[in-house]
């Protein structure tokens, strides 16, 4: 009788472990069977999302950020907010590329600035350094100021290497414009003192940027049209209107087109 008892329990515990091995058993098939569920979904929906982003770029989409520096000239003193060149350029450029281009701007412009307050303003701001374009248009007010010159040259390759740094540090995405002549507007009354600066200050910004490969377009030309034509001049008789910013855009924008592509 206790031999059987002892050979029942016995068996018993053989039978209790088996179905206790099955169990943990199945519980694991099933455990990797969801792990491998659940591998499967990520892959797939990964896969999913490179596909919508490849066929995305197939048809052209972008997303594209510009950021313009400068003073008055570039926020577009006495003209609207979309009658400034930057604003310009950039519906230009969104009907140059495919309906799904989106193009954010970023001004860093105030009138009355020099070259030092534009640094400054940089420095003080908490850009991105991934843009895709920079303009740079800067010196007028070191003119009108009267502050030495060789504070302008100093502070412009200064500059020059701030916009470079935010154009995703590479000076090839950097157009630098040259400075309107105001002495071709009602308020310059064609003081040719005024004209002789302003060569002097595009003169060594042209060939700076010629001798180290970067991007500069010259816009004076159009505003010394601005006696003969006052539709040039916006109505505080001093700034380019939006018909002189609108020139100046068509000579920019091949240029910007090139380098967004």
């Amino acid at each position: 009788m206790l031999l059987f008892r002892k050979h029942f329990f016995t068996q018993t515990f053989r039978i209790d472990n088996s179905v206790s091995l099955v169990k943990k058993m199945k519980m694991k098939s099933i455990f990797y069977i969801l792990v491998v569920n659940i591998i499967t979904v990520l892959t797939c929906s990964t896969a999913n999302e490179s596909a919508d982003d490849a066929f995305e770029n197939d048809l052209g989409i972008k997303d594209l950020k510009i950021v313009s520096l400068g003073d008055s000239y570039t926020i577009g003193q006495s003209v609207c907010n979309t009658c400034r060149f930057p604003e310009q350029l950039k519906k230009s450029l969104i009907r140059s590329f495919d309906s799904g281009t989106h193009l954010e701007l970023e001004v860093i412009a105030k009138s009355g600035w020099t070259t030092a307050d534009l640094i400054s303003a940089i420095d003080k701001e908490n850009l991105s350094t991934t843009f895709d374009l920079a303009t740079l248009l800067i010196g007028v007010n070191n003119q009108f100021q009267g502050i030495p010159f060789h504070i302008y040259e100093k502070e412009f390759k200064e500059l020059i290497e701030k916009a470079t740094f935010l154009a995703n540090q590479d000076k090839s995405n950097l157009i630098v414009i040259s400075i309107p002549d105001y002495a071709y507007t009602p308020f310059g009354s064609g003081d040719s003192k005024i004209s002789k600066d302003i060569d002097k200050y595009n003169t060594f910004a042209k060939d700076y940027c010629k001798l180290n490969n970067i991007t500069y377009v010259h816009i004076t030309d159009i505003t010394r049209d601005g006696l003969k034509n006052p539709d040039l001049v916006a109505s505080d008789g001093l700034h380019p209107s939006e018909l002189a910013y609108s020139k100046f855009v068509s000579r920019m924008l091949p240029v910007a087109i090139e380098k967004l592509k």
